[in-house]
């Protein structure tokens, strides 16, 4: 399975990413730990942690009307991917106050598995970035650790996700373009990539 997805974006062109919070994403393993697979001729070929990994992030957007999933791609050991958010339209006063957080953002695990984020819950119309991300890495952790307990997947050090990410606003139609076309080209270029180990170690 290709580690890339290009949804795009149903936002029409000349749209303000920037009104709304369009953002570029990188998460990174902790260590740099190649867990998801590996680049073949140029092309990201997931493993079935990689695949859970990318299932996840697709799914974001699935979890709360507010939020949108534009490209993405798996590496060996980070994702980068696009979000978008904004407020519901149209919604009427009594739903703003209904939580875009918590449960209905990180959905149900698996049967018997309480939410992880169950009591974080806010009244905030839609679900920050952070609150976004915080609930991928919930998801994919727990789901990594199962895949270890079950199938023997490699183990991680502590946390599956580096404490921190890297996010950038898209505030233009042009950086969304070449922000698309990076992401796309990510898997050919990884041997020059600098979170590739190889590259670290030189």
């Amino acid at each position: 399975m290709s580690g890339y997805y290009n949804r795009r974006s149903s936002r029409l062109k000349g749209y303000d990413y920037a009104a709304a919070g369009a953002y570029f994403v990188t998460l990174v393993t902790q260590d740099r730990l190649c867990l998801f697979g590996d680049i073949v001729d140029g092309d990201m070929q997931l493993n079935v942690a990689g695949s859970m990994v990318f299932q996840e992030w697709k799914d974001i957007g699935a979890r709360s009307s507010s939020i949108e999933i534009d490209s993405l791609v798996v590496m060996p050991n980070h994702i980068h991917g696009i979000i978008v958010i904004s407020d519901p339209i149209g919604s009427a006063p009594s739903d703003r106050s209904i939580s875009h957080v918590g449960a209905p953002l990180v959905g149900a695990l698996a049967p018997g598995v309480p939410s992880i984020a169950g009591s974080r819950a806010t009244t905030r119309v839609a679900p920050t970035l952070g609150d976004i991300v915080g609930a991928f890495k919930s998801l994919t952790t727990v789901g990594y650790v199962h895949g270890v307990k079950a199938f023997g997947w490699p183990k991680f050090p502590g946390r599956l996700w580096q404490r921190n990410y890297y996010e950038h606003v898209i505030r233009k139609e042009d950086s969304m373009c070449r922000i698309r076309r990076y992401i796309r080209e990510n898997p050919a270029r990884w041997a020059l990539d600098h979170e590739n180990p190889a590259n670290r170690r030189m």
